[in-house]
């Protein structure tokens, strides 16, 4: 993949982050270089490290491995390809490598893991990341899936998509109802076995699948959003039916479910999302009626206490122009979040709404892109990607054997979307979601 195996660093990339690229680019060259360093080349590669140190900005446009590359580093080792296993670089002290490699690109990590033992158990323990929350260094990819058991993590740095290992899962968990959730550093997907409810667990650090978590309340078709490294899920059903107003919180980094205080009112088919700090339940279905809620319950985290905003989410009007149309058979509300403002896509009409926070109303802003198609809202994704909308879906023509990614950066405008990844694959997407980190 690339032209020598000393090289992590691409040689085109932005003039503005040559001068860190190749300050990365020598640390990384020393942890491979078998020959002792003279006294000249150990005090310019310091003065390299340190130089990144105490850059602010994350370098951005690294070469890209597949999520795969880590598991290939322990074959790699054995091969005896390395002077010293098991440790980082000595010449710099692990202070300024560790400095070096969080403005690295993740997208490079399985490339890093494969120098040593140090350095994929540095990789493989979470520290990494855990340092680059703290500092505000994140990059965003995009999880989903267009087919049973299989996963996709999309690069939307390098406009790459990449596999995951295929979930072990029965088949009555693949055929039945999931939801997705990215947080921290892992997927979780939601669904039933046949003994009930089950939750697979993907490990970013690891790369692999894992079961065996379980909620306080078992759910399903519930609203849900993470923040960093906890999640919050709210409202959905209970595995006799029954629709739920409880909530709870659940940490990535202690692996726990912590109940929180339960909604006013019990929902199912609701959507979840995190602005302004705060965690808000949106849309779904309420106790003796079809249609859609319209107001929207609001929980504090500082407070642990949760409102109800009336009237945020207007329900679907009828051609008659009166008549409110049943939400029974739609999918949950299209929602994401782009600098705290709240954005909609409204699937019938075809168009991205955003919400005014001091006019309290939504207006629209454009169209989606032509290759939205959807059944109800079933099979299309709309994410906040970073900085970023993303749209994913088959488009109309393709006879349902492509997938294509469109972004968009909001501004004052109409929405111009950009193509970013076009994959031959089912155009159906059954589960999305976005891991920052």
């Amino acid at each position: 993949m690339f032209e020598d195996p000393s090289y992590i660093v691409p040689r085109d990339l932005p003039t503005s982050l040559k001068q860190e690229s190749k300050q990365v680019q020598c640390v990384l060259k020393l942890s491979n270089n078998k020959r002792p360093l003279e006294e000249g080349e150990k005090l310019a590669a310091k003065r390299a490290a340190i130089e990144v140190s105490k850059t602010e900005e994350p370098v951005k446009g690294l070469s890209n491995l597949s999520l795969a590359q880590t598991d290939q580093a322990e074959a790699h080792l054995q091969g005896g390809n390395l002077s010293d296993s098991n440790s980082l670089i000595p010449e710099l002290g692990r202070d300024i490598t560790i400095n070096c490699l969080l403005r690295c690109s993740r997208s490079d990590y399985g490339a890093i893991a494969s120098l040593n033992r140090a350095f994929r158990s540095l990789i493989q323990s979470g520290e990494l990341y855990r340092l680059r929350r703290e500092m505000g260094i994140i990059e965003h990819w995009v999880y989903f899936s267009c087919k049973l058991k299989e996963w996709e993590a999309f690069d939307p740095i390098h406009h790459r998509c990449m596999h995951l290992p295929p979930m072990n899962a029965s088949d009555c968990f693949m055929c039945a109802d999931k939801e997705s959730l990215a947080v921290g550093t892992e997927l979780l997907v939601f669904g039933k076995e046949v003994h009930g409810n089950a939750i697979y667990r993907y490990n970013l650090l690891t790369n692999t699948w894992s079961t065996g978590m379980t909620m306080n309340t078992p759910r399903c078709l519930f609203g849900s959003a993470s923040l960093g490294e906890i999640a919050i899920l709210a409202g959905g059903c209970n595995p006799r039916g029954k629709l739920l107003k409880s909530a709870e919180l659940y940490n990535s980094i202690t692996g726990t479910w912590m109940p929180i205080s339960s909604m006013h009112k019990a929902r199912k088919m609701c959507s979840g999302v995190f602005m302004d700090g705060k965690f808000y339940v949106i849309g779904g279905i309420g106790e003796g009626s079809s249609a859609m809620l319209t107001d929207v319950e609001m929980y504090d985290l500082e407070t642990g206490k949760w409102t109800q905003i009336a009237d945020m989410f207007p329900a679907r009007i009828g051609s008659d122009g009166v008549s409110v149309i049943s939400a029974a058979g739609e999918a949950p509300p299209l929602l994401a979040v782009v600098n705290n403002e709240l954005y909609a896509a409204d699937h019938e009409k075809e168009e991205v709404r955003k919400f005014d926070k001091g006019r309290k109303l939504w207006r629209t802003l454009g169209r989606l892109p032509e290759q939205a198609s959807s059944m109800n809202g079933w099979g299309l994704a709309f994410r906040a990607c970073g900085d970023q909308l993303i749209v994913i879906g088959g488009p109309r023509d393709s006879g349902g054997g492509i997938v294509e990614l469109n972004g968009w950066v909001p501004d004052e405008g109409p929405p111009h979307w950009k193509l970013l990844a076009r994959q031959p694959m089912c155009g159906f997407v059954f589960n999305c979601t976005v891991m920052g980190c």
